[in-house]
């Protein structure tokens, strides 16, 4: 399985340096990007909503009887079932902006770390080139300076980059103490205690919450201190990572991943609103929406991914700003890599992170500017 996945990612890359070409900026208007991930969130469900084969308890592991599943997240038109899925993503992202991946349709976007697995899929979009060191989610402080960190070095943007994410891991990825970035992850308490109610209230939901799991926070409580600091601190450049729909996969809820996924879109709607009601971020601010890996397919793969679970390499990409051709969902284009969103997220805002990172990847110049679908 390894020597066959390395064989495709070979293939793909070299299709993904011959669409990129050269390394333009795709500044314009765009001041502001954020990089927004859900963990482990699959293609498929991202263009065809929930899978009839999972919808039941014997295979999807669901709790909630059938048919108000059914009635939930289910409708025979794929186009209909992705949309009640995720209303934000296809009602506004996909009519303003553009969403790659759906092989389905000859768009495949995938990692090239030959991992599939969160850290690496993280290190490859987050710095542009994969690092076959990192071999667990242990690996522990990451020693490959992200393209965050590399922002943060000048003069526009220092003291305006933040990591917001539900697992606490990201202080290893993002590297805590050297990259000296607003962190906030896990649960870790976001405020001083009792600073206000709010604040009060917020301390006392992380300290007797039970926690589901001991480094990841639930994304509800994520995202109540991320409005809070982009209304208070105005961010240039943003890292949101939640983690609920990778969770309740491993779990073997697929009920649960249908819940999280929706209410994913939700946390993102709600922070694409507040932020165009801000005069910082109105008509300047461009999301990246993405996931760190793919995973298997089928009654049982559907669980778990890495390279033993065919199909974890496969991703899904998102993008709306005003600097971004409002083509909707791509059809039947060259591949795509997680590697070229470091470069895509410092060329949207003016900077040329390959000229300084030659080994990072090209942006995703060419296909987002592309008149076709």
């Amino acid at each position: 399985m390894q020597t066959r996945f390395g064989t495709f990612i070979a293939a793909c890359c070299a299709g993904v340096l011959f669409l990129a070409g050269t390394a333009p900026a795709l500044a314009g208007k765009t001041q502001n990007v954020v990089l927004i991930v859900s963990d482990g969130l699959r293609w498929q469900e991202v263009f065809t909503g929930a899978d009839n084969a999972l919808l039941n308890d014997k295979a999807g592991g669901n709790w909630l009887a059938e048919p108000e599943l059914r009635k939930r997240y289910w409708r025979e038109d794929p186009v209909a079932r992705r949309a009640l899925l995720f209303p934000f993503l296809w009602k506004t992202v996909a009519k303003q902006g553009q969403i790659l991946g759906n092989q389905l349709k000859g768009s495949v976007a995938h990692v090239t770390n030959g991992k599939a697995f969160s850290y690496p899929g993280y290190n490859e979009m987050s710095t542009g080139y994969p690092n076959d060191a990192i071999t667990s989610n242990e690996f522990g402080p990451n020693p490959n300076a992200t393209v965050f960190e590399w922002l943060n070095k000048f003069d526009e943007f220092r003291g305006k980059v933040a990591v917001y994410g539900t697992w606490d891991v990201y202080k290893n990825i993002f590297n805590v103490s050297r990259s000296g970035l607003t962190i906030q992850t896990g649960w870790s308490l976001p405020h001083k205690a009792h600073e206000t109610p709010r604040d009060a209230l917020l301390h006392e939901l992380y300290e007797t919450t039970t926690h589901f799991d001991e480094e990841d926070v639930d994304n509800s409580l994520l995202q109540i201190p991320l409005l809070d600091y982009v209304k208070s601190s105005h961010p240039r450049v943003l890292f949101v990572g939640y983690g609920e729909t990778d969770n309740w996969a491993h779990q073997g809820r697929y009920d649960l991943v249908l819940d999280s996924a929706h209410r994913m879109d939700h946390f993102v709607q709600q922070l694409w609103e507040t932020m165009q009601a801000m005069p910082q971020y109105h008509g300047n601010t461009t999301f990246i929406i993405t996931t760190d890996h793919g995973r298997g397919s089928g009654l049982t793969e559907w669980k778990e991914h890495g390279v033993e679970e065919k199909g974890s390499e496969n991703i899904w990409i998102a993008i709306m700003g005003p600097d971004t051709t409002p083509l909707g969902e791509r059809t039947h284009i060259g591949p795509v890599a997680q590697a070229q969103i470091a470069a895509t997220l410092a060329a949207l805002v003016g900077k040329d992170y390959h000229h300084d990172v030659p080994k990072a990847a090209l942006p995703l110049t060419e296909v987002l500017n592309s008149g076709q679908k």
